[in-house]
């Protein structure tokens, strides 16, 4: 791994996946898109636990703390919107915290975390304020910048349903369907994200860790709020889905059985007509068969009835 001695930053091959600070004595390890061979390095490097190492290349696990005798072994999920989709996907980040070392793996979506580490390498007092301290601080420090880059999905979301309002009460269509599957699909995903990370917030927040500070406590309280307040707009926004669609529902039955219910009067009214002008037009002796004014009192008589049960479904208030 690309590493630097003595007090600077350190150095990083931008042409690998693998960038190391080292200051004062402590290193913090970035791999993007981690493989076999920096999985053998870490083994023959730190001494990882084969669990703990599976574990990062599996990439599918869930948030979770497990602890070992010489570090910390931390897994959080974060979401990243997908811009062909339309909705936010989970994007993972393991974590490794040791008494003089923090390694993180990611596959290089997390953008406030590529920002850290760059900047880091541009700006040798941005490297000392976040290194001077502990691992455990370095630790609070990803994790409250991907916490606050969660924010901003609060009010994006807000402003999907609040054009999806608009859609149903216009005239409803296919894409208003569209929409609300994927706000709802939406809505589901950051879900299932933000809740676990409150969990792995909670046990940074109140249990004892190893190479995790007691004096941060009141810090990771600060992040723990954070995800609170954004998982119950969340779910707030679960129940305002939900009664957008009852309404959209409503009123697309309701509009169905106006539609529905013309097309019965419109029958009910033609099949007198089209009964008598039936008869009339059969090859069989009828009455007027003979008149000039046939035309004109059949389709007087027709008229006549047309009118007549139009005012009969008035009065019955059926129109």
């Amino acid at each position: 791994m690309d590493s630097s001695g003595g007090d600077s930053p350190g150095s990083g091959d931008l042409l690998t996946n693998v960038r190391t600070i080292e200051l004062d004595g402590k290193r913090w390890i970035d791999i993007r898109d981690p493989n076999s061979a920096n999985i053998d390095q870490l083994r023959d490097e730190f001494e990882l636990h084969p669990l703990l190492l599976e574990d990062i290349m599996s990439r599918i696990q869930r948030p979770k703390i497990d602890i070992y005798d010489d570090y910390l072994f931390i897994v959080m999920q974060f979401p990243i919107h997908n811009k062909q989709t339309r909705v936010n996907i989970a994007s993972e980040l393991d974590m490794v915290v040791g008494p003089d070392f923090f390694i993180t793996l990611h596959d290089g979506r997390l953008k406030p975390l590529v920002n850290m580490v760059d900047a880091i390498f541009a700006n040798p007092d941005t490297a000392k304020r976040l290194m001077e301290r502990t691992p455990g601080h370095l630790l609070y420090e990803v994790v409250d910048r991907l916490v606050d880059y969660c924010i901003p999905i609060v009010p994006k979301v807000s402003e999907r349903i609040d054009r999806l309002e608009e859609m149903i009460f216009e005239r409803p269509s296919l894409k208003t369907v569209q929409e609300i599957s994927l706000v709802r699909r939406d809505i589901i995903t950051l879900r299932r994200i933000i809740k676990p990370q409150m969990a792995v917030v909670s046990q940074l927040e109140h249990r004892e860790l190893s190479f995790v500070s007691r004096d941060i406590d009141a810090y990771w309280g600060d992040i723990s709020d954070h995800l609170g307040r954004t998982w119950d707009s969340i779910e707030d926004f679960k129940d305002v889905l939900e009664g957008l669609s009852d309404t959209y529902n409503t009123l697309t039955s309701h509009r169905l059985n106006d539609v529905i219910k013309a097309l019965t009067m419109i029958s009910v009214i033609v099949l007198p007509m089209t009964l008598i002008t039936s008869i009339f037009g059969m090859n069989v002796p009828l009455p007027l068969e003979g008149s000039p004014w046939a035309l004109l009192i059949i389709s007087a008589s027709i008229g006549l009835l047309g009118l007549l049960m139009i005012v009969v479904f008035r009065l019955r208030r059926w129109i």
